[in-house]
């Protein structure tokens, strides 16, 4: 019975995630795209938009019939018809990347057409719009996500840490995907077609077109990915990290009418994002994920008209008369009046023999679905006393045979939240061990057992692990900041008075402020984190306007 109503609540949910994404649009909304764009005619047999095209536009169909379909190497696989009322488009179009999908018109048919920053205008002057195409669009991404459509494949070994990095990537980064076993099945024979090697990685798009061996650039520019920006590029404010705090940034500094762009190396979210559950967030009683968090905030900055540049990151900065150049890792530069560092930090590294080549092979940085999928009929074990250790652990619980939470002092008590630990104690799937450490890793090319040590009597115990999830210190992402600014002597940002900074969040170079994880004496929270980000924004508008002020009198004098 229990699992009928299941099967009936899926069913429910799926039904209303396809309404909202391919509901008809209003007709008074469809009126006023009348006002934007010219009616155009179209014959049988024309594509709107092609898979990994250049060129994507956004259409309302007023008649007519046009399919929408999904390439793969099997062919196209139709997705669905847009009729009268429809509207073509996908989430993709806001943010800059090239198309998933093909759309074909089959009956002739009539349509308005705009191109992406009309129609990112349109969002921006009426909020309706922007409810609507929104709300639709990012719908549609999650149908793509689930559908793991054909038009990028992911083919590699099963336990390999390049294949795992990859599906990282894209599955952080909501780029609809698959993985294929390059050894067995469907995968074999994809392998065996286009004369790959079994044991590489590859990435073939659309059946045909391969990367081979990519790092998560390679991957985003193969998808047409807007990650470059231009060099020399301008903006008011530019963002550095995109986590909760960044996010916040980069949503109320592109609300509040700053040209905003935000420079992420890795995937939006930041470590946040790589969080199962977040159940002490304000609004969200039941919780929610850190990606789903993350891909909200990342919707609203769209809508606002923020832009991303992602995966790049930040080799150094050079102060100009303007503000700050920011020098990216691929040669280009961004000039901003303002910065916001956001980068947060990163979970340390066990001091452990084969670490490295057991990392995305058995040794984990995050606990999500993708890397939930490899502890069934295992036991894990979670190096960590954290929240972020917490959750990971309750969520391993339900995937795992066994979890092992491993920390080196006496209790949680003090590290946790008590909501937290109270479940931890109480669960029969988990062992909490107190004064202990990892001692040794074992395995082929994938971690396949490991060993605790208890640092009161020595003894060791050997542990069948297909999974170490290490969730320990927080590293500062300030390397690339060298001299510029003052850091604390664990690589925090010092800010406020006490370095000379204007306000609480600015650091001692004027129009350079740090928020979230990344500053000094900051509360390590991902509410923190946001509020920060949000505050922040008027301390950016004091600067620029005092910046603007000034250079009006250099040029008067």
């Amino acid at each position: 019975m229990t699992e009928t109503r299941n099967a009936q609540v899926k069913d429910e949910f799926a039904t209303s995630v396809r309404e909202a994404a391919f509901g008809p649009m209003p007709t008074k909304m469809i009126d006023y795209f009348r006002t934007l764009a010219k009616v155009e005619e179209l014959a049988a047999g024309t594509e709107l938009y092609v898979a990994g095209g250049d060129r994507y536009d956004f259409f309302v169909v007023l008649s007519g019939k046009i399919e929408i379909l999904d390439g793969s190497e099997d062919g196209d696989g139709l997705i669905g018809i847009a009729t009268e009322n429809a509207f073509l488009g996908e989430l993709g179009l806001l943010s800059g990347q090239t198309p998933f999908l093909t759309c074909r018109v089959v009956e002739d048919a009539c349509v308005l057409r705009l191109d992406a920053q009309e129609l990112r205008r349109a969002i921006n002057e009426v909020p309706e719009v922007g409810d609507v195409i929104v709300s639709a669009f990012s719908a549609r991404r999650e149908i793509l996500m689930k559908a793991a459509t054909a038009n990028l494949t992911i083919l590699g070994p099963e336990g390999n840490g390049n294949v795992m990095r990859a599906m990282e990537f894209a599955t952080r980064n909501r780029i609809p995907h698959r993985w294929l076993d390059s050894r067995s099945g469907t995968g074999a024979r994809m392998v065996e077609r286009l004369s790959l090697d079994p044991d590489d990685i590859s990435v073939v798009l659309r059946g045909d077109q391969v990367v081979q061996t990519p790092d998560n650039p390679g991957i985003a520019w193969a998808l047409g990915m807007n990650l470059e920006v231009d060099d020399g590029i301008t903006a008011d404010l530019a963002v550095i990290g995109a986590g909760p705090g960044g996010l916040a940034a980069s949503v109320y500094g592109a609300s509040e009418g700053l040209d905003t762009i935000t420079v992420e190396n890795t995937a939006i979210g930041g470590q946040a994002g790589t969080s199962s559950r977040i159940e002490n967030y304000m609004g969200f009683p039941t919780g929610i994920s850190g990606s789903d968090l993350a891909y909200r905030g990342q919707i609203q900055s769209i809508k606002f008209g923020a832009r991303f540049a992602a995966p790049r990151s930040v080799r150094g900065l050079e102060k100009t008369a303007a503000g700050w150049r920011i020098k990216l890792c691929n040669g280009n530069d961004i000039c901003a009046k303002a910065i916001v560092v956001a980068t947060g930090v990163q979970y340390r590294r066990l001091p452990l023999d084969r670490l490295e080549e057991f990392e995305g092979a058995g040794v984990y940085y995050a606990a999500t679905e993708l890397e939930a999928r490899f502890c069934k009929n295992t036991e894990v074990v979670v190096v960590g006393g954290g929240n972020s250790a917490g959750q990971a652990a309750m969520f391993l619980s339900r995937h795992a045979k066994h979890v092992h939470v491993v920390i080196r002092g006496a209790s949680l008590r003090d590290t946790m939240s008590n909501y937290l630990l109270q479940r931890l104690e109480s669960d029969p799937r988990i062992t909490i061990h107190p004064f202990t450490e990892v001692d040794r890793l074992d395995g082929d090319t994938s971690l396949e057992s490991l060993t605790l040590r208890d640092n009161r009597s020595g003894e060791t115990r050997p542990v069948e692990s297909r999974g170490l999830f290490i969730m320990i210190g927080a590293a500062p992402h300030t390397e690339w900041l060298a001299d510029q600014c003052a850091l604390d002597e664990k690589g925090f940002i010092r800010t406020g008075p006490e370095v000379g900074g204007r306000t609480p969040f600015e650091s001692s170079c004027p129009g350079i402020f740090a928020i979230g994880d990344v500053r000094a004496g900051s509360v390590k929270r991902v509410a923190s984190a946001v509020g920060e980000g949000s505050v922040v924004v008027s301390a950016v508008h004091q600067h620029i306007a005092a910046l603007n002020e000034e250079q009006e009198y250099q040029g008067a004098v």
